[in-house]
This record gives C-alpha cells, sequence and structure tokens, in this order.
C-alpha cells in the first residue's frame, strides 16, 4: 500500500467549507485503491495571525515539509479585518509568498478547462467558445516584481516613493521555460510564448532563453505573443491557445482573466510544483462575505485535489474520474448559489450537497 502524508491548511472564509468536500473525494479515493492519506490539518492565513500571531506558523511549516504534497484553501479576509494586521504579515504577503518561496515551487500550473457542456458558465459568445476551451497556464511562481528588492521612503524633494524590482536569472527562466516544453509534448506541441520585450528588458531575456530551450524541443511550435496581445486574443480567440507559459506578473493577470472567461475563478483549480515539493490550491479568493454560508461552489478546491493525485501521486485514472464526476453534477442540472444565479434554470444546491453528488458520481465510475 501507498501511504502519502498531506499537509491540509484550509484557510479563510470559505476555506474549511470547500475543504471539507475535498476532503470527501480523498476519502473515497483511498477506499476503494490501494493507499492511505494521512491528513494533517494545520493553522495558515489570516485566522493563523489572529490565533497564532503569524499567517504561516512555525508548526505549519513543519508539517509541510514533512508531508508529500500539501493541499491548501484560499486565505485573507475583509477590509477592515485585513487593516488589523501589520503590512508584511498579511496572508499574500506573510503566508502565500512565504510558502511558495520556501518551497521553491516555481511551476505553477493553472488549466483553463470549460468542456462545451459547461458552455453556459461563461460570458463569451457560443461561437466563441466553440467546442470549448482547453488550455493550460504556466506561470513562474517565485521570482520577478513579486519577489524582487523593494523600497520605500521620501525622496529629496519630499515626496514619497516606491521602488520595486523585477528581478530573474537565467537559471530561473530556464527550469519554467523547460517545464512548459515538457508539458507541450503531451498536448497539442504548440507554445504561446507571453512577453513584453518591446518594453522590458526582463522579457528580451526570457525570450533569448526561449529560444535556447527551444532547440532540444525541435517538434513544439513556439508562438511569441505580446502580454497586452494575449489578453485580447483570450476574449475574442481562446481556442488557439493550448499551453501559455509566462512570468509572475503576467501569469497572476492573466489567469484571472482565463477564470472569467470561464464565468468564474471557482471553476479554476492549480498546483504550484517543485523539484522537491508540491502545494495544490484553487485560483480564486477566501471570499469572506459568503464564508460559512454553505454556498460556495467546491469543484476548484475538489480539481485541486484532482491534480495532486496525478501530478504528486501517479493516480491518473482518479484524477480523470474527479474531473468527470464534477462535470457531470454541473451537466446535470446542479448548480451553487455563488456560481448561478435563480431563475437561470439550474437547481440550486449548497455546497455539501454539491460535494455529496461528486462522490456519487465518483462510486459511479469506480
Amino acid at each position: 500500500m501507498n501511504k502519502y502524508k498531506i499537509a491540509v491548511l484550509p484557510g479563510d472564509g470559505i476555506g474549511p467549507e470547500i475543504m471539507r468536500e475535498a476532503i470527501k473525494v480523498l476519502k473515497i479515493v483511498e477506499q476503494r485503491n490501494d493507499v492511505s492519506f494521512e491528513l494533517q490539518e494545520s493553522p495558515f492565513g489570516a485566522s493563523a495571525y489572529f490565533e497564532h500571531g503569524n499567517p504561516f506558523p512555525e508548526s505549519t511549516k513543519a508539517i509541510c515539509a514533512e508531508a508529500d504534497a500539501t493541499l491548501k484553501g484560499p486565505v485573507g479576509l475583509s477590509y477592515d479585518e485585513t487593516e488589523k494586521i501589520p503590512v508584511d504579515l498579511r496572508p499574500e504577503r506573510g503566508a502565500i509568498l512565504p510558502l511558495r518561496k520556501w518551497l521553491n515551487t516555481y511551476a505553477n500550473f493553472r488549466p483553463v478547462s470549460l468542456p462545451k457542456g459547461l458552455a453556459h458558465f461563461s460570458p463569451l459568445k457560443p461561437e466563441i467558445i466553440g467546442d470549448g476551451i482547453d488550455i493550460l497556464m504556466i506561470r513562474e511562481l517565485v521570482g520577478g516584481l513579486y519577489f524582487g528588492s523593494k523600497e520605500v521612503g521620501v525622496n529629496d524633494k519630499g515626496l514619497r516613493y516606491v521602488k520595486e524590482s523585477l528581478e530573474y536569472d537565467e537559471e530561473q527562466i530556464a527550469r519554467i521555460i523547460r517545464v512548459a516544453f515538457k508539458q507541450c509534448m503531451t498536448r497539442k506541441k504548440v507554445l504561446h510564448n507571453i512577453h513584453k520585450n518591446n518594453v522590458l528588458k526582463s522579457s528580451v531575456l526570457w525570450n533569448e532563453i526561449v529560444g535556447e530551450v527551444a532547440k532540444d524541443f525541435p517538434e513544439v511550435e513556439v508562438i511569441h505573443i505580446l502580454v497586452d496581445a494575449a489578453a485580447t486574443y483570450l476574449c475574442l480567440n481562446p481556442g488557439q491557445f493550448d499551453v501559455m507559459v509566462m512570468e509572475n506578473m503576467f501569469g497572476d493577470i492573466l489567469s484571472d482573466q482565463a477564470g472569467g472567461i470561464l464565468g468564474s475563478l471557482g471553476l479554476m483549480p492549480s498546483a504550484c510544483i517543485g523539484d522537491e515539493s508540491a502545494y495544490y490550491e484553487p485560483s480564486h479568493g477566501s471570499a469572506p462575505d459568503i464564508g460559512g454560508k454553505n454556498i460556495a461552489n467546491p469543484y476548484s478546491m475538489i480539481g485541486s485535489v484532482a491534480m495532486m493525485l496525478e501530478l504528486s501521486f501517479n493516480m491518473p485514472d482518479e484524477s480523470r474520474n474527479i474531473w468527470k464526476a464534477m462535470q457531470s453534477v454541473f451537466i446535470q442540472g446542479y448548480s451553487t448559489p455563488d456560481l448561478s444565479k435563480q431563475g437561470s434554470g439550474v437547481n440550486m444546491i449548497a455546497t455539501d450537497e454539491f460535494g455529496d453528488r461528486v462522490v456519487d458520481e465518483l462510486k459511479k465510475l469506480g
């Protein structure tokens, strides 16, 4: 029997309730496979700060260090509650970025998937969606502007200023580019390289490295596209994209836009992968305004479990089963209030009922 330790970080807002549904799915996978999951829950995020004085406590680090993978819920509280936390200890700066850097999870996989049967979620016209959307965005996650040197102060004119540096070296760029090319080899063998080399020197170096790595993957067609043009084409013709690779900030922005073309960030799980560690999380925020109301859809949290099974535990068949089970619930006409409006023709169900229905569908696929 394969035994795995999973660090479970429920997070804030809707995090604990969608995490419960993800764990239901893990339990079913465990029951029908020769596998055992040891789940170790630990505090992380704004709630961890208020309870422990730190959004990423040392005890949580210890659990993550021992885990084979980490499953993380969304973090963050309301504006007013967040204002009570020192700036450098707020969840993004004090927990998420340190987690990424500490685990060195430099490759972020964000699947942008909308089968034709779920096209009604998208704000795009049916003729633009066509037979569906299937894009894999690969974002560099531990470099760039978010992790560069930062300086704030008052200049000699008495004006407040801020200076932040976008920093990459060729090794950081090459490793994420190589990840993207390898994914291309399992898909359509087309890579869209997203850059801004008409303005940014960082993109000039980035593109040079793309050209160098491309020599090892002669079967892959490389298409270079400016980030602003890519944003436009995601709305006008998303079907042209298969694998997209980009630096940290570009990936942050474009992947959220991708959530928009799907109809919700609630439909976007993600994987954060390093050479020795990995964690999995929804791409969306903690939605504290609906936390505890049992109306948030757990699709992205359960989808993160599916990605974990495939990428960390070599269980691709069960991963595919989970995707099918979730999509089947939608196709049968069920949704949750955060994704659909009353009167939209769907059967509105709660968070826990959606999870139960996913489990029921999953059992049928056993």
